[in-house]
C-alpha cells in the first residue's frame, strides 16, 4: 500500500520529465497556446490526485509509525501536502486571472450580449425588443434628458445607475425593471415590438 502511495506522489516527477522534453521541443507559438483552462484542469487533477494521497495516509495512519514503512510513507506524505498546498495556490492564481478575463470580456460585451447577459434566458428577448425600439441598440443614444439603451431618465440614471458600456446601461435597467414588478410597465416600448 505504502509503495502504491509513494509512487503515486512520485509519479510526477516521470511525467513532469516528458513534459518538460516536449515542451521544449515544441514551438514557441505552441508553448503559448495553452489555454488557461487547460492549466485550470491540469492543476485541479493534480489537486485531486495529492488530496487523495493525503487522505489515504489520514486513513492508514498506522504506515506512519510502522517500523517497516515509516520512512517512505513520512516522505511520500510530506511530498503530497507540500505538493497540495502549491498546486491550490495555483489553482486559485489560475481562477483569478480566468475570473478577471471574464469581467474584462463582460464589460466590453457588445449590446446585445450584454443585454442578454444581464437580463437571462427569460428576459433577454423581451429586454432586446425594449432597447431596439427605445435605442436600436445604441449606448449612446439620447432623447432629450432620456440616455442609452433603454433610454432612462435623469431620475431614473439617478436611482439606478448608468454607465458608458452597454453591461453597466443593461444593469441598470435590470434593477429598475426588477423594481417595477418586471411587467416593462416604466418603458414607453413594450417587448411586442421586433429587434
Amino acid at each position: 500500500m505504502v509503495t502504491q502511495a509513494a509512487a503515486a506522489a512520485n509519479g510526477e516527477s516521470t511525467a513532469k520529465a516528458g513534459k518538460a522534453t516536449a515542451a521544449r521541443d515544441a514551438s514557441p507559438a505552441a508553448k503559448h497556446a495553452v489555454s488557461l483552462e487547460s492549466r485550470l484542469e491540469r492543476r485541479l487533477a493534480a489537486t485531486k490526485k495529492y488530496r487523495n494521497i493525503v487522505r489515504f495516509f489520514k486513513r492508514h495512519r498506522w504506515l506512519l509509525s510502522s517500523t517497516e514503512h515509516r520512512t517512505t510513507a513520512q516522505r511520500a506524505l510530506q511530498r503530497a501536502t507540500r505538493r497540495l498546498a502549491r498546486t491550490t495556490r495555483m489553482v486559485s492564481a489560475i481562477r483569478r486571472v480566468l475570473a478577471r478575463k471574464e469581467a474584462r470580456r463582460k464589460a466590453t460585451a457588445p449590446p446585445k450580449a450584454a443585454i442578454c447577459d444581464v437580463f437571462g434566458r427569460r428576459y433577454c428577448r423581451q429586454a432586446l425588443s425594449v432597447s431596439w425600439c427605445e435605442s436600436r441598440h445604441t449606448t449612446t443614444a439620447r432623447n432629450g434628458q432620456y440616455l442609452g439603451l433603454f433610454q432612462m431618465g435623469w431620475s431614473e440614471r439617478v436611482l439606478y445607475g448608468h454607465g458608458s458600456t452597454a453591461r453597466k446601461q443593461a444593469l441598470a435597467a435590470h434593477r429598475y425593471f426588477v423594481v417595477s414588478g418586471r411587467d416593462w410597465s416604466p418603458w414607453s416600448c413594450k417587448p411586442s415590438y421586433s429587434h
